[in-house]
């Protein structure tokens, strides 16, 4: 789970990140956070929809390479 030290660096500098969410790419999610509580961070994405995303996901910057640390049982 990201911590809250994380998600806040993030917001206050703008950082584009990428929430991995399975093993396919095209699940990824890309945006800017916005907020976050408990259990769930929201996003911002591109076209500026917010989506509410579980805290448990995989979250990293886009500038790294995607994360590809899967077991095939998901998260």
């Amino acid at each position: 789970m990201i911590s809250e030290e994380q998600l806040d660096r993030y917001r206050i500098e703008g950082t584009k990140l990428r929430v991995v969410r399975d093993a396919d790419p095209a699940n990824d999610v890309k945006g800017i956070v916005v907020a976050w509580d408990d259990t769930t961070v929201m996003i911002r994405k591109q076209n500026r929809r917010i989506v509410k995303l579980d805290r448990s996901y995989h979250y990293q910057p886009m500038t790294e390479e995607r994360y590809s640390g899967w077991n095939g049982e998901g998260l």
